[in-house]
C-alpha cells in the first residue's frame, strides 16, 4: 500500500535523488520506458514517514512499491529487473509511452 493506505496505480519511487542505489533502479526504469512516480522522501514528510513505518525505522532509498502492493528496499539490479519481469508478464506495468 501507499503512504495513504491504497494500492498503487503504478510504482512509486520513495527515494532521496542523489541516492547511488536510487540513480541505478532510476536508470534501469528509464531505460526500460516504465513509467513511474518520485517521491523525494526529503520534501515529503508523509512520505518519508511510510518509508520509515515499512523500514524498521530507517528511511531506506530507494523503497519502490509496485502496482502488485509488493515493496523492494534497495534492489540490486538482477532482482529489480526479475520483479519488473513479473510484473511486465502479469500485465501490471506502464511504459512511458502508454502513459501519454
Amino acid at each position: 500500500m501507499s503512504s495513504d493506505g491504497s494500492m498503487p496505480a503504478g510504482i512509486k519511487v520513495y527515494a532521496t535523488p542523489f541516492c547511488g542505489d536510487t540513480r541505478r533502479a532510476r536508470r534501469m526504469l528509464d531505460e526500460l520506458q516504465i513509467a513511474y512516480d518520485f517521491i523525494d522522501i526529503r520534501a515529503d514528510l508523509e512520505a518519508a514517514h511510510w518509508v520509515m513505518e515499512v523500514n524498521n525505522g530507517f528511511r531506506s532509498s530507494p523503497t519502490i512499491l509496485f502496482p502488485d502492493g509488493s515493496i523492494l528496499v534497495e534492489p540490486r539490479e538482477a532482482v529489480l529487473r526479475a520483479k519488473l519481469d513479473t510484473l511486465q508478464a502479469a500485465g501490471l506495468l506502464l511504459t512511458d509511452s502508454s502513459a501519454s
